[in-house]
């Protein structure tokens, strides 16, 4: 079985019972790579799938889940879905986007971790957070009223043009 199915597999078999088990397990893991991640920011993670996961303490199907959530963070796009144990790994992370997906995600463990305060200033974080919050806010567009003038360019009223009813 692939690592990532067996990664999706390994999601999709969580009971209720054994769900707080397993994220505990997860974060943990997750909250480790990222330490040692934020210790050196700018370098690129390099090697063989088996090799990183041995070094990180992780799980295969856990690292992968680490890879899973880590993509939209990425500077150079990976494949994980044919991902084998000897794969070579390339993890070149942006790590205001980072920031932004792990708020986004609201995974409070990870955007508090302390090594975020030698990678971004707390200002920097503070914007990003309110870049993120801005993200998620839906603007509805304003309706047009009867009287005001249609949205399509015809110089019509709304009423006389796209917002009358049929006869």
């Amino acid at each position: 079985m692939r690592l990532f199915d067996r990664w999706k597999k390994l999601i999709e078999n969580q009971t209720d019972a054994s769900l707080p088990a397993f994220w505990d397990k997860y974060s943990k893991t997750e909250a480790r790579i990222y330490s040692d991640i934020l210790k050196a920011p700018d370098r690129a993670i390099e090697g063989r799938f088996k090799d990183l996961a041995a070094f990180y303490e992780a799980e295969d199907a856990l690292f992968m889940g680490f890879l899973d959530g880590i993509l939209s963070s990425l500077r150079e796009p990976i494949e994980i879905e044919d991902m084998t144990e000897e794969s070579e790994c390339r993890l070149v992370i942006d790590v205001e986007k980072l920031y932004f997906n792990m708020r986004a995600a609201k995974a409070e463990h990870l955007y508090s971790l302390p090594e975020w305060d030698a990678v971004l200033s707390a200002e920097r974080r503070e914007e990003i957070a309110r870049e993120q919050r801005k993200a998620g806010t839906v603007i509805k567009d304003k309706t047009p009223g009867r009287n005001d003038p249609c949205s399509c360019g015809s110089g019509k009223k709304y009423k006389k043009c796209c917002g009358a009813t049929p006869a």
